[in-house]
C-alpha cells in the first residue's frame, strides 16, 4: 500500500501532547470520504426484475444489494468497444469483491445470435467474464436504465444510488477511483489506493485511435453503406457478387454467391470473398457459420498478400483461420506506420454470417 503520513513539526511547546499521528489507512478513509461526498445522485438504482435469466449468481435485487457498492456493466459479447473495457472489469471485480464491490454485467444483445443464453454463456465462458450476469434479451434492464450505449458503466452507492457513469471507452483511472471514494463512504477499508494494472491480448488492447480512419461497418442492408460491388445490392435473394477494380477508402465489397439481408452477408457457395479498404491498426469481423456445429475456414490477404506478420489473434502467420462460432474474431493487426491498405478474406467452405467490420 501507499503510504503518506500527515506531517508535524519535529518540536513542539513544553506541556502541549504532540498532534494524534494519523494511520495511512484512516488518512485514506477521510480523503476518499471527502471526494465521495462530492460526486452528485443521478437516481436511484433500477430493479433487475426484467432479467431473462442470471449466470454466475441467483438473481440480485436492489434490496438484497445494500450495504455494497454495485457497478453496472452494460454490454454484448460482440462490442469490440466493450471488450476493450473488460480487462479493467475483471481487474476491479477481483480486486474489491471482498472489500464491499459487486460487479453485474448486464447483457443486452446487438444481433440476433447475442439473444442465444448459450451463447452468452459460451461466451463468458471464454471471456472469463465471472462476476454475476443478466440477460437482458428483451431490453428491459436497458430501458429501466433509460441506456443508449454498449459499453455503459454505472457506479452505484452502498445506499442505492446512482453516483457515476460512463459511456464508451476510457475513464478507467477516474472510474476506479469513484469506487474506491464510494467504498470508503460506505466505511469498507482494507483495500489498496493504487490502482490496477492490466495486460489485454487480441482483441481487448485499446484502440489506436490516432491513427484509426476507417468506421464501423454493417454488412446488412438495413445499416450497410459503402457498398461498392458493382449494381449494388441485391436484398433477401442469392446473387453472384464481383468487386470493383478499385476501392475508395472505407468503401468494401462482395465476390461470389451471396444473400445479403437486413443484418447480414450470407455465403452460398464456398471461395467467396469480401474486401475492404481500410486506415486502422487492427481489423475485426463479426461473423461465424449459419449453423452450430459448423466450421468455416478462411484465408486473410493485405494488399492481394497473405496476412503474415500483420496477422490478428484469430489468424495464424499463413493467414489461414477457421470460424466455428458466432463472435468478433481479430483478424489483422498491424505494428508499422498505418495507411490505407485493402483488405481481404475468402471463404473456403460455404455457410459463413458476416455482420459487422470494426476497427482499432
Amino acid at each position: 500500500m501507499k503510504t503518506r503520513q500527515l506531517p508535524f513539526a519535529a518540536t513542539h511547546l513544553p506541556g502541549v501532547p504532540a498532534p494524534p499521528e494519523v494511520s495511512p489507512d484512516a488518512e485514506l478513509l477521510l480523503r476518499l470520504k471527502a471526494r465521495a461526498a462530492e460526486l452528485p445522485i443521478e437516481g436511484n438504482l433500477p430493479a433487475f426484475t426484467g432479467a431473462n435469466a442470471w449466470l454466475n449468481s441467483p438473481p440480485l435485487t436492489p434490496a438484497g444489494l445494500r450495504g455494497k457498492v454495485v457497478a453496472v456493466d452494460f454490454w454484448t459479447f460482440t462490442c469490440i468497444n466493450w471488450l476493450r473495457t473488460l480487462p479493467y472489469l475483471r481487474a476491479w471485480a477481483k480486486k474489491y469483491r471482498d472489500e464491499g464491490l459487486v460487479v453485474i454485467g448486464v447483457h443486452t444483445p446487438e444481433f440476433p445470435f447475442e439473444h442465444d443464453i448459450e451463447n452468452v454463456r459460451r461466451a463468458a465462458k471464454d471471456l472469463k467474464v465471472e462476476y454475476p450476469i443478466a440477460i437482458d434479451s428483451d431490453y428491459a434492464v436497458w430501458n429501466a436504465f433509460d441506456n443508449n450505449y454498449w459499453p455503459a458503466l454505472y457506479l452505484v452507492d452502498a445506499q442505492g444510488r446512482i453516483r457515476n457513469h460512463r459511456y464508451g471507452e476510457g475513464a478507467y483511472e477516474m472510474s476506479e477511483m469513484v469506487i474506491q471514494q464510494l467504498l470508503a463512504e460506505a466505511g469498507f477499508s482494507g483495500f489498496r489506493d493504487d490502482l490496477v494494472s492490466v495486460d489485454p491480448q487480441g482483441p481487448e488492447v485499446a484502440a489506436d485511435w490516432s491513427s484509426q480512419a476507417s468506421p464501423e461497418t454493417y454488412l446488412g442492408y438495413e445499416r450497410g453503406d459503402t457498398f461498392a460491388s458493382p449494381g449494388g445490392v441485391v436484398p433477401d435473394e442469392p446473387h453472384p457478387y464481383t468487386t470493383p477494380t478499385r476501392l475508395l477508402l472505407n468503401d468494401w465489397a462482395l465476390a461470389g454467391n451471396w444473400t445479403v439481408t437486413d443484418g447480414a452477408a450470407k455465403l452460398i457457395e464456398a471461395g467467396g470473398r469480401i474486401a475492404f479498404r481500410f486506415h486502422a491498426r487492427d481489423v475485426n469481423l463479426v461473423m461465424g457459420p449459419d449453423r452450430k456445429g459448423d466450421t468455416v475456414r478462411f484465408r486473410v490477404f493485405i494488399d492481394g498478400k497473405v496476412g503474415g506478420a500483420v496477422h490478428g489473434s484469430d489468424v495464424d502467420a499463413q493467414g489461414q483461420g477457421a470460424t466455428s462460432e458466432q463472435r468478433t474474431y481479430q483478424l489483422i493487426r498491424q505494428s508499422a506506420e498505418i495507411e490505407d491498405r485493402t483488405f481481404e478474406i475468402e471463404f473456403l467452405d460455404p455457410g459463413v454470417e458476416a455482420y459487422c467490420f470494426t476497427f482499432g
